[in-house]
């Protein structure tokens, strides 16, 4: 890739408790939380997940809506998640996303197959939601 190629930089998810929401992506889904130790000193609005090197999840406390004014209607956005945001993970961590996500006894989907996305067909795929109830897709192609 290159610099002139579009990304996606972030995600904002409305969470209730943003301390509880990035514990849960830290343990339960294995992501990396961001500014957290910020986030509770007061230092900055909300904390992050990292995703990958390019991409992370901003977790906003849905009490910051009233200050999301950067177009007429903004703030009514707290409260209503996207349909889902969907991980795309190699094969071994697609397992391992499983049996965390068991062991934490969060309700998935069965799995799907073949189902399309940015680059073709997935071999597997699930849904999970999370606490606040954001609804994610975890998938892996060949």
């Amino acid at each position: 890739m290159t610099n002139h190629t579009t990304r996606l930089d972030h995600v904002v998810l409305w969470v209730a408790d943003p301390v509880a929401a990035a514990r849960f992506y830290e343990d339960a889904v294995g992501l990396e939380p961001l500014r957290l130790a910020e986030f509770a000193e007061g230092k900055v609005s909300f904390p992050s997940i990292r995703v990958n090197e390019e991409t992370i999840l901003d977790l906003a406390p849905r009490g910051i809506a009233e200050r999301m004014n950067m177009l007429p209607g903004s703030a009514d956005s707290a409260g209503h998640p996207v349909n889902h945001v969907c991980l795309s993970l190699p094969s071994a961590d697609f397992d391992a996303l499983l049996a965390r996500l068991a062991e934490h006894e969060v309700p998935m989907s069965d799995i799907g197959y073949d189902s399309f996305g940015a680059r073709g067909k997935a071999m597997r795929s699930f849904y999970f939601q999370d606490p606040d109830g954001n609804v994610f897709e975890a998938r892996h192609y060949a």
